[in-house]
């Protein structure tokens, strides 16, 4: 026999039905897998959990320095004496760091770790201090 003259409209439906149809049948076999899979069977690694870092719990100018490491720590009794409190440190821009006799990579250090510190990315840590 001859085969059955299709019309455009109903090829153009078949192929635009096409991809959705072979979605759902992956979509459905991925479904059956996941189930049929217990959680057993999943890969597990072992957790090695090492005892968390320990944070200064008052963090002022000399604490704040002496975490900062690379030489800043120097520069204490200096910025004590002419800025105060961390707050204002916190806020102090490179020009006053820079009236205070302070060096361009330690001024650089400083202005880094005070912005991650006001985005709580970072605190001086209780054991960089003791050291």
């Amino acid at each position: 026999e001859k085969p059955k003259n299709t019309s455009l409209a109903e090829t153009k439906e078949d192929f635009e039905e096409a991809p959705t149809m072979a979605w759902m049948r992956l979509v459905q076999s991925a479904r059956s897998f996941l189930g049929k899979a217990s959680p057993s069977s999943t890969l597990t690694l072992p957790r090695f959990y090492s005892k968390p870092a320990t944070y200064a719990v008052k963090v002022g100018i000399p604490e704040f320095l002496s975490g900062i490491g690379g030489g800043v720590e120097t520069h204490i009794a200096k910025l004590e004496t002419e800025i105060g409190d961390l707050p204002k440190l916190l806020v102090t821009r490179t020009l006053r760091f820079k009236k205070f006799g302070i060096p361009c990579k330690h001024r650089k250090l400083i202005l880094k770790y005070s912005q991650k510190y006001r985005l709580g990315l970072w605190r001086p840590r209780a054991d960089a201090i003791k050291a």
